[in-house]
């Protein structure tokens, strides 16, 4: 047996792993990557990051103290046209008084294979811009040139912020991700609370170095005049440790976007640091986010939250005049919910915390969310109720998983009552008490008292909203169906119905429900409750089509719930990796009249059906029967969660499976 010298091995070791080991570098792109037609583990992929490597450093300077220098460098690979909104890539930065931070685009090139060589194009001043997100935050933006299919493009971006900031920084995203590396370099001084989240983790690494810093100061010596005054030059030097951390994910697949999601960026593959707490020598320690408890303190005790809801002089005098005769809580709370919304109108803008603030925004009639909402809260403890601010992330902001006060960027109003919360938010025209903005509902808020203490808020709906749907129609021998149609929707489903109505003509709003609904042709049609929103909104249309039969060797095959059936399956994935959220619990009620043409009699008619989910998560009931001429169809569809969770998707598929089916079996009717 012949024995390898130890410098001989570590030699072979060395080349094996300079073999195995990829090399991501900016400006390295081979023919081979160029060549690639399609992604090999997922040749449907319209595009794929073939690396991203990014690094966080909180380093020292003289003028500015400690700040972070986040670089990322990306290169991505366009397979089809589908992928070209890849070509565009943008940067948020934070620019306002608190805050600011800058950012840098620098080696942008696109690179393409012009007869088996590689062409580079640069890009130019001209397709880089620099926008303004809203009044706290702009973005820098690129569009990168000579864009193809086959393409490859790369480029580099610096962000400089505060040193307490690091960038949340994802492994995944709606394309393939091949490799994926963020490291972070942090100060003993700084302590940052770290949290992945996501169905796929990267490996970590982490190692500590000893650091140095130097700081040069001078001194003038002498009386500050003539030829003995000088100036000395010192140096200070400090040692510190710092912690390096590493992640690096490889062949990461592609978010696929599901039925009923309310945002995938929950359950991407990610990063998150939050600022816990910052102790440098001699000085005290300071705490940040380190609880929800401390989060809320902290944002409770903002001037533009805590302090403009003990503002009332400028309301006191309205209030006083529209509450004159209204003693209930419910009285109170509508007059007060109403008040607001026509006093002042949304801007558009959310934030849990003021911008105008609530006295200018009750006098110039505008307000971000933060002044509505916290106005609207202030009002209702004026009137002698137990009000209090409720902190909520939008379902576009994603989840709060851990404490930190960027979590939340909306708040809401909650009247506490020994029946429970009533949750209000007078940003929105249609919405009621309990009756929220869809964007608003997102598992939980965060409830703040005005002693500090807070706890958790469910802002997920439990009583189902109604569709109720009637219909009476008729069917001629020829197969054209004409009828009448009144749907009845409560709740919810109301908002919904009120916010397709609102902003649209009456025209344009039917002809949207005439193609929606088969080509049917609509008229005489009316509504009602449209504007008394704590009450069921009404629609009532006829109808006729000439495509709701078939006509098949002297039979009619119809459908007997014409455009209302279900008829595909949203749950189509094997397995289900992220909760179903339908947003809100539902039931559909359907109660359907059909008349048979003069000369024709019921062949078949679909069987009655009852489905029941384990847990009371929903039922389906189907039954029809033959009266006379006529038949009657009766089917209701209920589900009682808002959220289902991934342990019950094989038997919400299964139970939507059987459901599409029953509802498009079909009545066949034959010439007498």
């Amino acid at each position: 047996m012949k024995f390898i010298k130890p410098f001989c091995l570590s030699i072979l070791l060395l080349l094996i792993s300079n073999v195995t080991a990829q090399e991501f570098k900016l400006g390295k792109v081979s023919i081979a990557e160029l060549q690639e037609k399609a992604h090999p583990k997922d040749t449907a992929a319209a595009a794929a990051i073939l690396y991203k490597k990014g690094s966080s450093r909180i380093e020292y300077n003289q003028n500015d103290g400690f700040v972070t220098v986040t670089d990322v460098e990306t290169r991505i690979k366009i397979y089809k046209k589908e992928g070209y909104s890849w070509v565009t890539h943008k940067v948020w930065y934070y620019n306002n008084s608190n805050i600011s931070e800058k950012v840098s685009f620098s080696d942008a090139i696109t690179y393409n294979l012009v007869d088996g060589k590689i062409e580079k194009t640069k890009l130019k001043s001209e397709g880089i811009f620099d926008e303004v997100r809203n009044k706290f935050s702009g973005q820098k933006k690129i569009t990168m040139p000579n864009v193809k299919e086959g393409s490859i493009i790369e480029f580099k971006y610096t962000i400089r912020s505060p040193a307490r900031m690091i960038r949340e920084w994802d492994f995944q995203t709606s394309i393939p991700v091949n490799y994926s590396e963020f490291v972070t370099f942090v100060p003993e001084y700084y302590t940052f609370n770290a949290r992945q989240k996501g169905y796929v983790f990267p490996k970590m690494t982490v190692e500590k170095n000893s650091k140095t810093i130097l700081i040069t100061s001078k001194e003038r010596i002498g009386n500050g005049f003539g030829p003995g005054t000088r100036t000395e030059f010192s140096q200070d030097k400090i040692d510190y440790i710092e912690t390096k951390t590493t992640y690096v994910g490889e062949n990461f697949p592609a978010m696929k976007d599901e039925a009923f999601v309310n945002n995938i960026d929950n359950y991407t593959s990610s990063i998150q640091h939050e600022l816990s707490m910052v102790k440098f020598p001699n000085e005290p320690l300071k705490p940040y986010s380190t609880d929800w408890n401390s989060v809320v303190k902290t944002i409770y005790d903002y001037e533009t939250f805590g302090l403009e809801l003990n503002k009332t002089g400028y309301f006191e005098n309205d209030l006083k005049v529209i509450l004159a005769g209204k003693d209930s809580p419910e009285e109170k709370i509508m007059t007060i919910l109403n008040h607001v919304k026509s006093s002042v109108k949304w801007n558009g803008y959310y934030g849990y915390d003021c911008d105008n603030g609530v006295r200018k925004s009750y006098k110039e009639k505008s307000g971000n969310v933060g002044d509505i909402n916290l106005m609207l809260t202030a009002m209702l403890r004026y009137a002698g109720l137990t009000a209090n601010p409720v902190l909520v992330s939008t379902r576009s902001n994603g989840i709060p998983l851990f404490p930190n006060r960027t979590a939340f960027n909306y708040v809401i109003a909650a009247v506490e009552t020994p029946n429970g919360n009533i949750l209000l938010d007078a940003t929105d025209k249609f919405s009621t008490p309990n009756i929220l903005p869809l964007r608003t509902l997102n598992w939980q808020g965060r409830l703040i008292r005005k002693d500090g203490t807070s706890e958790d808020v469910d802002l997920m709906p439990s009583k189902p909203s109604g569709d109720n749907i009637f219909i009476n129609y008729t069917i001629d021998s020829e197969g054209k169906v004409t009828g009448k149609t009144r749907r009845q929707c409560t709740d919810y489903n109301a908002m919904i119905t009120r916010d397709n109505i609102s902003g649209l003509k009456e025209e344009e709003y039917l002809e949207k429900l005439e193609n929606e609904n088969n080509k049917i042709e609509i008229s005489e049609y009316s509504r009602t409750n449209e504007k008394e929103i704590l009450l069921p909104i009404v629609e009532t249309y006829s109808f006729t089509g000439n495509n709701l039969c078939e006509q098949i060797g002297g039979k009619i095959y119809i459908n007997p719930m014409l455009f209302f059936t279900n008829e595909k399956n949203p749950f189509k994935q094997e397995v289900r990796e992220y909760p179903v959220d339908f947003g809100f619990p539902f039931a559909d009620k359907y109660n359907i009249t059909i008349q048979i043409p003069e000369g024709f009699s019921v062949e078949s008619l679909p069987a009655p059906a009852v489905m029941t989910m384990e847990d009371n998560l929903g039922t389906f009931k189907y039954n029809i029967a033959v009266s006379g001429n006529s038949l009657q169809l009766v089917v209701a569809h209920q589900i009682n969660e808002a959220i289902v969770g991934t342990d019950k998707y094989e038997m919400l598929k299964e139970y939507y499976k059987a459901m599409i089916a029953k509802e498009t079996e079909k009545i066949v009717l034959k010439r007498i």
